[in-house]
């Protein structure tokens, strides 16, 4: 988890540093990746503190498989002058949420077990 956060503030330090900018054409494209590349990262967290299983060849597959769907559908909404991107970028978000709540809800329950194990420790005593 350490090598995660340094990655995480590394990559923010050097894109502020770089003087680089998404061509327009190119937009859509880069959020929903981006927001895939977030969903994928958001469900390998929720598998790690719930009782899932969390297995790199399942979050590699899954966040490919993301990135190419929402690339695809991004893709054929603008041959068809659509913004279906729109709908890659809701069912990501939703996903996200989705996500982040089970994770809160999984964090405080165990935060709540200790407690509750640390109360019946002292009355032990």
């Amino acid at each position: 988890m350490a090598w995660a956060l340094i990655g995480i503030v590394l990559g923010i330090i050097l894109g502020f540093q770089v003087q680089y900018s998404i061509p327009m054409e190119y937009t859509k494209y880069t959020a929903v990746v981006l927001i895939g590349i977030l969903d994928a990262l958001f469900g390998a967290i929720r598998a790690e503190t719930t009782k899932d299983q969390y297995s790199a060849i399942i979050f590699i597959s899954g966040l490919i498989f993301n990135i190419l769907l929402a690339v695809i559908i991004t893709f054929l909404g603008e041959k068809l002058g659509l913004d279906l991107y729109l709908a890659a970028t809701v069912v990501f978000t939703f996903r996200i949420f989705s996500n982040v709540g089970i994770t809160r809800r999984a964090m405080l329950q165990n935060f709540m077990d200790k407690r509750h194990k640390a109360k019946e420790q002292k009355q032990i005593e």
